[in-house]
């Protein structure tokens, strides 16, 4: 079957991030695109990006430019089919310290790409979304929940033009900037890892999965939902355990705006969620086609007051998972693979085991 992809014009905001990276890699080698536009304010990150790929593909376009900059946006929209938005400022304590930032990033930014997409014929805009949009306690979660609002409800305002935007929303990404797996890495020749609390749990989503339910997701949406995939769940300690054995674990308890567990469709959404053997997906509050042409109808509702959550999930990661997809992170950042170290004896890379 012939890809919705295929001959198509996309462009990438916040393109040289870690999901970027592996989204472009993954499109230029399987799908037959026209033209793959890299948005990003970071022209170092972006001449790193061509160094890495190695090849100078015709059909690649860097563009400098931030999404705050709405003209700019028109610019590199201009001849685009499909636009995928990952760019978004996420470290939930620098957010925190520096509000209006996230304001102006992820809020008025999502603005922006959703008017450049709407007035430049954009057919189809695909915006990554998070578990922190969900019931959100922190700055970060409560600027993706308004971006996802805006994009799903976006296509009232796009209706006559014909663009239509969705949302992908996921859990904690394997190895991605900021993720908990570098970190204990990096500590582990220490002798010593830290640890918020030991009783989190959180979902967990490889890179290659992430980028290839995104693609998939673009290939089905309709326009207004929000696709949910169906992820195994991690406790912190065990991932520790498997990281970084022998180590001693120095507490340092939740930092600020974290939660001890993560949802990825709340109690209040179930109304609005369809669940199928593989995803879930959460139809627009208000309408604006139709209902009996939107084309999930025939999937079973959610459960009136269930939830998904990281803790409540029938689906955890053991051992051999885990190592599998920490050896899919060293191998792409050029590491060790932990299934490869001895842990009966000290490792000299990883200090005395007994501090």
């Amino acid at each position: 079957m012939t890809s919705f992809l295929e001959q198509k014009a996309i462009l990438i905001t916040g393109g040289t991030g870690s999901f970027g990276r592996k989204f472009i890699e993954t499109v230029l080698r399987d799908y037959g695109v026209s033209r793959l536009a890299i948005y990003s304010r970071d022209e170092l990150k972006q001449e790193e990006m061509r160094t890495h790929l190695g090849l100078v593909d015709p059909r690649l376009r860097y563009f400098i430019g931030d999404v705050r900059d709405r003209d700019r946006l028109y610019r590199a929209m201009s001849g685009i089919d499909v636009v995928v938005h990952a760019a978004a400022l996420k470290q939930v304590p620098a957010l925190e310290y520096n509000p209006m930032e996230a304001v102006k990033t992820n809020i008025d930014g999502a603005e922006n790409v959703i008017n450049a997409a709407i007035d430049c014929g954009v057919k189809k805009v695909m915006a990554l979304s998070t578990d922190k949009a969900v019931n959100p306690i922190n700055l970060y979660g409560a600027t993706k929940l308004v971006a996802e609002k805006l994009f799903t409800q976006g296509n009232i305002y796009a209706d006559p033009r014909g663009t239509k935007f969705a949302c992908t929303r996921y859990g904690n990404v394997v190895g991605s900037r900021g993720s908990v797996i570098p970190l204990f890495l990096q500590q582990r020749s220490t002798g010593t890892i830290t640890m918020t609390d030991e009783r989190m749990t959180r979902f967990w989503i490889t890179l290659e999965q992430g980028v290839r339910f995104v693609l998939r997701s673009i290939e089905q949406m309709a326009g207004g939902e929000v696709f949910v995939p169906k992820l195994p769940s991690m406790r912190l300690k065990d991932l520790a355990e498997i990281v970084a054995p022998g180590c001693r674990v120095h507490s340092i308890g939740i930092r600020a705006g974290e939660k001890l567990h993560e949802t990825l469709v709340s109690r209040n959404e179930s109304p609005y969620t369809h669940e199928y053997e593989d995803m879930f997906v959460i139809e627009p509050v208000i309408f604006f086609r139709r209902p009996d042409a939107w084309p999930w109808s025939e999937g079973p509702r959610m459960p009136p007051g269930a939830k998904y959550c990281s803790d409540n999930n029938d689906n955890w990661l053991g051992r051999d998972e885990l190592l599998l997809m920490i050896e899919e992170h060293e191998a792409d950042h050029g590491g060790r693979h932990p299934r490869r170290r001895r842990t009966d004896s000290p490792d000299p890379d990883r200090g005395d085991p007994s501090r």
